[in-house]
């Protein structure tokens, strides 16, 4: 993906549509009870059908570039579907997803599509914090012996944890954004200040001593 296009991207997610917010003076809790400068919402980029488009591009792009042998893209369910569904299309490969765990009636699936033993498949997921997620949609496509060449994302958080747990699981990832350039384009257009551009890189090397 060329910058020109990632930056419109940012600039859409952090301006337009303010799918993503970084505030280290008022900081945000997460369920965990982790304190974090940042809150992401990228199931609103849903609804922006421009948006949408860009962030289809993005990724088919950096698909064809990283997993020129990927025969089919496959979403994870639910936040992954949609962008796995327009980068199926963009690229004109086959289409999965996977959900979070089987049915529980029926034929009892997790993986809806079609898939062949010699496919290689791409998981397309929202958003990486730990990785937790879509890791166990991996799992599930490689109990049925089918090899999952890489994950995509629209934006990675680039955690420590994360790194760790895509290294466990032997899984390559590669994210259109991540947590650093959504501070550097804030630090540019002077939305942050030094001191807050500095607390909120201290959070993303430390996240749970952050602030304490």
């Amino acid at each position: 993906m060329n910058d020109e296009l990632r930056s419109k991207i940012i600039q859409q997610l952090l301006d337009d549509l303010k799918a993503v917010s970084i505030s280290p003076n008022a900081p945000f809790t997460y369920a965990s009870g982790m304190k974090s400068p940042i809150y992401t919402d990228l199931r609103m980029t849903i609804s922006n059908p421009v948006l949408r488009s860009d962030i289809a591009k993005g990724l088919s792009a950096e698909i064809k570039r990283a997993y020129p042998n990927a025969t089919v893209i496959g979403g994870v369910a639910t936040a992954g579907i949609p962008h796995a569904a327009w980068v199926a299309e963009e690229l004109g490969l086959p289409l999965i997803y996977v959900r979070s765990k089987p049915k529980d009636h029926g034929a009892g699936k997790q993986i809806e599509g079609q898939l062949q033993a010699d496919d290689q498949v791409v998981l397309i997921d929202d958003l990486i914090s730990t990785g937790g997620s879509v890791l166990k949609a991996v799992e599930a496509v490689r109990k049925e012996k089918i090899q999952v060449i890489g994950v995509a994302s629209i934006f990675s958080y680039g955690l420590p944890d994360s790194t760790k747990n895509f290294a466990e699981q032997d899984t390559e990832l590669l994210s259109l954004l991540n947590y650093n350039q959504m501070v550097d384009y804030l630090q540019a257009s002077d939305a942050l200040s030094a001191e807050e551009v500095a607390s909120a890189k201290e959070w993303h090397q430390d996240p749970w001593n952050w602030q304490k």
